[in-house]
């Protein structure tokens, strides 16, 4: 009996040496959540010694933890006898404890997965509710950054390098998409199609870098000028289009017009000379009679060459 003892005590030994020790938290409370097992883990990273934890509710131990939910989930897991977990995805932690890592010192707090694990005694009656914390900063981190990256690509992908408005491409899209929706509803929309005058004799006198330089400038000009909700876009060259959800196009001409002032005002500045530029704007409001978005950017482009054809620095509605 005395070797068996010895035994039992040893085992129970390199047991609790190894909960104290192992790189995941370990909770004990009871049906009250009264704190009656606490690990090393879980007194490195919340800075609370188990003398200050044992015995105290865990509401006052961590007053953080959201206590209705832990509760819930806690009483499920008690009445059901079965494990539940909870994810970072789901909630980024359980015990707010502040992250110590290097590698991923990004994140302030420690992302966690937690597993809730009903403790029963030898007649199979919960006593005891135990929670096995794991830091999963890691993953977390990385998989935030992918996500971070791939929003990221995704709007390049969409996006003019030179000018950081819509690619032609993706803004003859959302084009395609007003029309249709202006198919169902016939409300009023306006599209406006512009281009820099004499661009060419820009770039020959003062070169493309300087040619780039005023593209920039236009842009610039629209991104301040226009609304939220409109939709801008190079559609190639020096020529630009923007599309004027739910407008008149009266109301596209003002604006219009205040693109071409403002443009007109601006001074680019250069190692040679200050370089100042103007634009000629078409203006189509929506017809009934497109059938399809094609038409309508026809429509304002001959609108624009009207401009040019009266002399640039002009706006003209289809």
């Amino acid at each position: 009996m005395s070797a068996s003892r010895d035994d039992n005590l040893t085992e129970f030994h390199w047991l609790l040496e190894v909960l104290q020790t192992i790189d995941v938290g370990m909770l004990v409370v009871d049906l009250e959540f009264k704190v009656i097992a606490w690990n090393g883990f879980m007194e490195n990273h919340s800075g609370i010694a188990p003398q200050d934890a044992l015995g105290r509710h865990l509401f006052d131990v961590f007053p953080d933890i959201p206590q209705d939910w832990f509760e819930h989930k806690s009483r499920t897991v008690i009445q059901l006898k079965n494990r539940a977990f909870t994810t970072w995805e789901q909630r980024p932690y359980v015990f707010k404890f502040k992250n110590n890592r290097p590698i991923t010192g990004t994140s302030e707090y420690m992302y966690q997965n937690c597993t809730f694990i009903p403790v029963t005694n030898t007649q199979g009656e919960v006593e005891n509710l135990c929670v096995i914390v794991y830091d999963v900063t890691d993953v977390a981190v990385s998989k935030q950054e992918l996500q971070k990256a791939n929003v990221q690509l995704k709007e390049l992908s969409r996006l003019d390098r030179l000018t950081e408005l819509f690619n032609r491409g993706y803004w003859e899209e959302q084009l395609s998409q007003e029309f249709m929706r202006q198919q169902r509803s016939g409300n009023a929309t306006s599209l406006v199609m512009f281009d820099i005058d004499h661009f060419k004799k820009v770039n020959d006198e003062h070169g493309h870098p300087a040619g780039d330089e005023v593209i920039r400038m236009v842009a610039r000009v629209v991104r301040e000028t226009i609304r939220a909700s409109d939709i801008p876009g190079r559609y190639g060259g020096e020529e630009f289009a923007v599309i004027l959800p739910d407008t008149q196009p009266e109301d596209a001409m003002q604006l219009a017009e205040r693109l071409r002032e403002h443009v007109e005002a601006q001074v680019v500045k250069t190692q040679g000379e200050d370089i100042q530029v103007t634009i000629s704007l078409g203006v189509s409001g929506w017809n009934s009679g497109f059938s399809e978005y094609s038409e309508w950017i026809d429509s304002a482009d001959q609108a624009l060459y009207q401009s040019k054809q009266g002399g640039r620095n002009l706006v003209t509605l289809a």
